[in-house]
């Protein structure tokens, strides 16, 4: 099947319409990805910060680009300029270098906080004592130049249904939590970033406003690549 003929099938199957679907394009061809934004997509997921680097000035500039990998302190400024949202922020460490960056060059960098849901080691992200930690701490009501979205989430790979809604559930249940209290004014929990190509349907229930799909859309990645 073509990548818009995925599309679509990708779509007919959402559970919530209204959900944000971010292409995850890592690996992947710049073809791939006209064909995609030929298709409608206009927001896509990479990994690397030198992948986005690489594709940025290829792609029409009404493309916007997620950062949804581990990204690394020393490689924001290659992105700061023009990334539409990061995904991943899992340390206080980390997201004050990015309200530096965003200093140097005027621009508050929106981004999301990646929780530890997984039962998994292997994921990155906040516990809920070093969030509580972080959000009463002095440092944190001094941040000027990032804009806190929401947060972002990865579910554990199982194939346990029900451990991977838990999961989700816990996240939206901390999701709703944090809207509710008195927040900095640049903090506004609008996106809940958790759902990918296996799980997406079950984030959707849950309460997910975006999720990240690749192989669903891309075929299966090129690993060699990436």
């Amino acid at each position: 099947m073509s990548i818009q003929a995925n599309l679509e099938s990708v779509k007919k199957s959402f559970v919530n319409p209204d959900c944000a679907l971010i292409a995850v394009s890592k690996t992947k061809p710049l073809e791939d990805l006209r064909e995609a934004y030929a298709a409608g997509i206009r927001d896509f997921g990479e990994n690397k910060v030198q992948e986005i680097q690489a594709k940025q000035p290829e792609m029409p500039a009404d493309t916007h680009w997620h950062m949804i990998g581990h990204l690394q302190s020393n490689k924001i400024k290659y992105i700061a300029p023009f990334v539409h949202l990061i995904h991943g922020v899992d340390s206080f460490k980390l997201l004050k270098e990015i309200d530096k960056v965003g200093k140097k060059i005027n621009r508050a960098i929106p981004v999301l906080l990646q929780m530890h849901i997984a039962m998994e080691e292997s994921k990155f992200g906040f516990d809920r004592a070093e969030l509580e930690e972080m959000l009463t701490s002095a440092e944190f009501t001094n941040l000027t130049h990032v804009k806190i979205e929401g947060l972002m989430g990865m579910a554990t790979f199982t194939e346990n249904q029900e451990q991977i809604r838990q999961e989700f559930r816990g996240l939206k249940q901390l999701f709703d939590e944090l809207k509710s209290r008195n927040l900095p004014d640049f903090m506004k929990m609008t996106e809940l970033s958790m759902g990918m190509s296996g799980d997406y349907q079950i984030a959707q229930e849950e309460g997910s406003t975006m999720v990240r799909i690749g192989s669903a859309i891309f075929g299966a990645r090129n690993y060699s690549q990436g």
